[in-house]
């Protein structure tokens, strides 16, 4: 596999109802996530839902963050897409301490594509070789 990008998937409990809906606190975790995972943001929105629950997106250089919430729950659910340099595991680690999950779940994937060279020495990717194989071209 051609390695492009770590991406985190993480699931959060038991957290703070108060936290988990407060887009400040949202907003100024995923600043210190970002500074945490060594990472360039480019652009952050956060929105407040009513009546409660918070999704903020942090564009960045080296990919993603986004977390949504459900305050009623104490549960929050994040994606850390980093490509390229970066400390995504960082990032993780900060944004579930500063919302104050009691629990938390993270799913690591490798982010990239299948490649292979040929007979011929030419790169192909698993798409064009599974291809290949299934029209049973040699």
């Amino acid at each position: 596999m051609t390695k492009l990008g770590t991406h985190l998937i993480v699931d959060a409990w038991n957290a703070p109802a108060d936290l988990l809906n407060d887009a400040d606190r949202i907003r100024q975790a995923l600043l210190e996530g970002i500074t945490a995972g060594e990472a360039t943001l480019i652009d952050l929105c956060v929105h407040q839902f009513s009546p409660h629950g918070v999704t903020a997106t942090a564009t960045l250089s080296e990919s993603h963050i986004a977390i949504h919430t459900w305050p009623e729950l104490g549960y929050f659910a994040a994606d850390i897409f980093f490509c390229g340099r970066g400390k995504p595991e960082e990032a993780m680690k900060i944004v579930v301490k500063a919302l104050k999950a009691g629990n938390h779940s993270m799913t690591e994937l490798t982010r990239g594509y299948p490649s292979s060279v040929d007979a011929n020495g030419h790169l192909e990717t698993f798409s064009a070789k599974a291809l290949k194989e299934v029209a049973g071209v040699a």
